[in-house]
């Protein structure tokens, strides 16, 4: 124990001059100081920041009446809504856990995540609910489910549920007096990464990491006053990579985005005078790719963060010339999101469009909120040297690294050895402190913005009879930042097209994991057996 010294005695903590930190404060703030100010539009509807507040109080309290308290899950399969934004604040005032889940995952997948999250209600968007009710089947739980009636959408769907969203808050108190959580290490999220060898794990986030990467976008984005965010990241996404949170801080406005569509974004850019948004290089590749019919005028420079794979440098330019300054982001869903940055120099700006993309391809520095972020040798936990040339392991330290996984001690004491978090993420670090992934040493394929594991790809085609052997690498894509690229060794005598095991992965596993280029041919292996994917890698840049 520390000995004790002047500063220590008599100086207590207290109510008066200690409270837990949390995100939930900001929209009260906000509330209180800019009650009239628009915080969310949607389609033809605005809500301002009172009405926002009052309806996640009015969420809150409907809950509370169904039992939800301290360390229950509310699951959610939504779309970027405005429900999505009241549940963020709505359920961790009762003191519950928000769980939002992939919507473009399958039913078994989205089953597993409500058994193992021991969700207790669940609410649905018509677009999700086909996936839901299946998913629904197949738990064990049985959770209270909402339905959530969007009308900005009208495609097929049905009421799976037993109440309606809008007949739920309204029976909730407005004025509900929601607790500060008692202690600022108290879960307030859990986010499913994709399983890289079986399930997903459940990735816990705490009132504290939240509160401070929001703050941090804030800064990471200079975002000033009333800042205008387009939603084109899903919300689903850590949290919205917690900037779900991080525009209450501002008083600023959520521009919800059912679907990422050219005319639709470059519509709400021009209407709404949007100044920031994040997405995936998709959603880079949608904006320059739209013919000229589908765009708009920008109203001014719009900041524009990414992260996954490197932008290309062809999109870096278009995105310049039509506009937009991006900024490259790296993270993961233990990180809360983006916990570095590539800082950008002024002195940078006198390179050529070459140079410039080889910066911007580089993961940066840690964010503000980040206490240390280094490249080490994962057998001797040291750092490696700054020559740009050294492969280590990214780790991170500090109070926007998650609580740990779910029900899961073994794989958080794995991912914590050494007193720090191994990302599993191979790079170099550079001389001037900037970090570079070089490989994934999980062999995680980022497309979309998606998490695919290769491995569950791998499995998906040894089941097809006419598969001896399959391996599955991440191939650049201009589109989609990376996409999954199979080798695959056909069983003598048998015969499949490219096309047929496509389709036949598309009956196992979600649409965006599915390959899209097949490679028949024999898998380089070691002397032991192993295959030898580096070698892949090679070969799928020229396929």
């Amino acid at each position: 124990m520390a000995q004790l010294t002047p500063y220590d005695i008599d100086l207590d903590r207290n109510t008066a001059n200690f409270q837990p930190l949390t995100p939930l404060t900001f929209l009260e703030r906000a509330a209180s100081v800019f009650p009239e100010h628009t915080a969310v539009i949607h389609g033809k509807r605005r809500i301002n920041y009172r009405d926002f507040y009052a309806r996640s109080r009015r969420l809150a309290s409907a809950l509370a009446k169904h039992g939800i308290g301290r360390g229950d899950t509310v699951s959610v399969v939504l779309a970027n809504s405005p429900a999505m934004l009241e549940a963020h604040y709505g359920v961790p005032m009762t003191g519950g856990v928000l769980n939002t889940i992939n919507t473009r995952l399958d039913a078994a997948t989205i089953g597993f995540i409500f058994d193992h999250a021991d969700a207790k209600v669940v609410m649905v968007d018509h677009e999700f609910s086909k996936v839901t009710k299946d998913a629904l089947a197949l738990a064990k739980v049985k959770p209270l489910v909402i339905d959530i009636d969007d009308p900005e959408y009208s495609g097929p769907g049905e009421r799976i549920g037993t109440d309606e969203y809008e007949d739920f808050i309204r029976a909730g108190d407005p004025g509900f007096a929601w607790q500060m959580p008692g202690d600022e290490w108290d879960a307030i999220s859990l986010n499913y990464t994709s399983g890289t060898t079986g399930d997903p794990k459940g990735v816990v986030y705490h009132h504290r990491g939240a509160y401070l990467l929001a703050a941090g976008n804030v800064v990471t984005g200079a975002m000033g006053k009333h800042p205008v965010y387009l939603w084109t990241l899903p919300m689903f996404h850590c949290n919205g990579w917690c900037f779900t949170w991080s525009l209450s801080v501002v008083a600023g406005t959520h521009v919800c985005l059912r679907q990422v569509r050219a005319p639709a974004m470059y519509e709400a850019i021009a209407a709404h005078k949007v100044t920031h948004l994040c997405g995936a290089p998709i959603v880079m590749s949608t904006l320059i790719n739209a013919p000229t019919s589908e765009r708009k005028p920008l109203p001014h420079v719009v900041s524009f963060f990414t992260a996954a794979a490197p932008p290309p440098e062809a999109v870096l330019a278009g995105m310049k010339a039509a506009g937009f300054n991006v900024t490259h982001l790296y993270g993961l869903t233990e990180t809360y999101g983006p916990a570095a940055v590539n800082d950008w120099h002024a002195d940078w700006d006198a390179l050529d469009l070459p140079a410039q993309a080889t910066k911007k391809a580089r993961q940066g520095v840690r964010y503000q909120q980040l206490e240390a972020l280094d490249v080490i040798d994962p057998d001797t936990m040291t750092p490696v040297p700054r020559d740009g040339q050294t492969i280590g392991e990214i780790m991170f330290r500090g109070n926007v690294v998650m609580k740990g996984y779910l029900k899961n001690k073994s794989a958080s004491d794995k991912a914590f050895a050494g007193g720090w978090f191994h990302s599993g993420d191979l790079a170099v670090m550079h001389p001037d402190g900037y970090i570079q992934i070089k490989d994934r040493s999980k062999d995680i394929i980022i497309s979309g913005g998606e998490n695919i594991s290769s491995i569950e790809v791998e499995d998906a085609l040894y089941k097809h009879p006419a598969v001896a052997a399959a391996a599955v690498v991440a191939k650049n894509d201009d589109k989609w930042g990376e996409t999954p690229c199979a080798f695959v060794e056909l069983k003598p005598g048998q015969n499949v097209t490219a096309e047929e095991l496509i389709a036949w992965c598309r009956k196992n596993l979600a649409s965006f994991k599915c390959p899209r280029y097949v490679v028949f041919t024999e898998l380089p292996k070691t002397s032991t057996g192993k295959v030898q994917k580096f070698k892949l890698r090679e070969v799928a840049k020229e396929v």
